[in-house]
């Protein structure tokens, strides 16, 4: 199966394993979803998660958050997408419900959170909110 947005794969996936109220998601590998789900364990929106080699890729399996029974992602959206490039200048990096969430971003230094990019002060493509 040929995939074109691997990073609304990654956001689909975990959306619905959430409605599921599922443990563990299973996710493609790449150094991408790599970087996006370190990002996402390290704000505390997963428990963890681990590279499992079954293939030549590999999957990643997410271990996803619940707080009293209730996951910890509420909302994941997908802003930058391949028919419609979103970018934001060093001045402008979005703040996700008032700085609540998180806003994913490419920028020239790597894949890094908003709050990473206005300390480094660099802008680049938004990626993806989660909150």
């Amino acid at each position: 199966m040929s995939l074109n947005d691997p990073i609304s794969n990654l956001l689909t996936i975990i959306r619905n394993g959430i409605q599921a109220n599922k443990e563990t998601v299973d996710i493609p590998a790449s150094k991408l979803m790599e970087r996006i789900l370190e990002i996402f364990k390290a704000d505390g929106y997963i428990e963890d998660y681990r590279l499992m080699k079954d293939s030549v890729q590999g999957t990643y399996k997410v271990y996803l958050k619940y707080e009293n029974k209730k996951p910890v992602i509420i909302g994941l959206k997908r802003i930058s997408r391949p028919g419609l490039r979103i970018y934001a200048q060093n001045n402008k990096v979005p703040r996700v419900i008032n700085g609540l969430g998180t806003a994913v971003i490419s920028t020239s230094k790597g894949i890094v959170s908003d709050r990473e990019a206005r300390k480094m002060k660099i802008g680049g493509e938004v990626l993806c909110y989660v909150w």
